[in-house]
């Protein structure tokens, strides 16, 4: 089994364009979730995913120098990207964390994969079908050959845009699990994403005071949030993934 972990990020992002190379603290915003990455114990892979359009080139730049696998595919087609990218990366479970992410649990990542594990017979185990954990803290799992699947089956461009979502939303065909937050963790209230400027400026409040823990908890931020009332300044902000999820 060879777990793999792949982001799709670009830098066509139209509510904070360049986002993903944007300086946070110093460091651009991808190095902030790769360092994330890295502190995961049950990944054997990393890959970036990024896009095959010219204003992406910066994208396989970074990461060509700092030694990160980048594959590069279609601006449109995530799902199409993200199959191609876990095939090169000769993945038999896929692990898939968001771009806009950067603050992500590596715990949750690993409790992520490990729950798969031991459910054997799932096809996919996530946290974002219902939300329940904190925005930007989403992690998916699943084996590669239901995405192949999903991929083959889906002909709605709309639909491949999302990546995993047909295979989330098929439960008929696939066999799909949500695992929720528990305790202090169950915060659904909060974005932790990094979709806008406002969020931009919560996330950087929080690495700049974070930042010298080697892997700060949810639980740490959450603590620092919650001090600094730091959701007051995008709480107003709408979030597009919405309409893909229970509330």
């Amino acid at each position: 089994m060879r777990t793999v972990c792949a982001v799709a990020v670009r830098m066509g992002s139209t509510r904070l364009p360049g986002k993903t190379l944007i300086d946070v603290n110093g460091e651009p915003l991808l190095r902030h979730l790769l360092k994330r990455l890295n502190n995961c114990h049950r990944l054997d892979h990393i890959v970036v995913a990024t896009t095959c359009l010219s204003e992406d080139d910066a994208i396989e730049t970074y990461c060509r120098e700092n030694s990160v696998t980048c594959f590069r595919g279609s601006p449109t087609d995530v799902l199409g990207r993200l199959t191609s990218a876990y095939g090169e990366a000769q993945a038999t479970v896929g692990v898939v964390v968001y771009g806009d992410g950067p603050l992500i649990d590596p715990t949750i990542i690993d409790h992520a994969v490990e729950l798969f594990e031991l459910s054997g017979e799932c096809d996919f185990v996530g946290n974002d079908l219902k939300t329940t954990f904190p925005a930007g803290m989403e992690v998916e799992v699943f084996r590669i050959d239901s995405l192949v699947r999903s991929e083959a089956l889906c002909a709605d461009d709309a639909i491949r845009e999302h990546g995993t979502l047909f295979l989330r939303q098929n439960t008929d065909m696939f066999r799909v699990s949500n695992f929720e937050a528990s305790g202090n963790l169950r915060r659904p209230d909060l974005s932790l994403e990094v979709d806008t400027w406002e969020d931009l400026k919560v996330c950087g409040r929080i690495v700049g005071h974070l930042n010298a823990i080697s892997s700060f908890s949810l639980i740490d931020i959450i603590d620092f949030v919650d001090a600094q009332n730091l959701s007051k300044l995008n709480q107003h902000v709408q979030r597009r993934w919405k309409e893909y999820r229970l509330e």
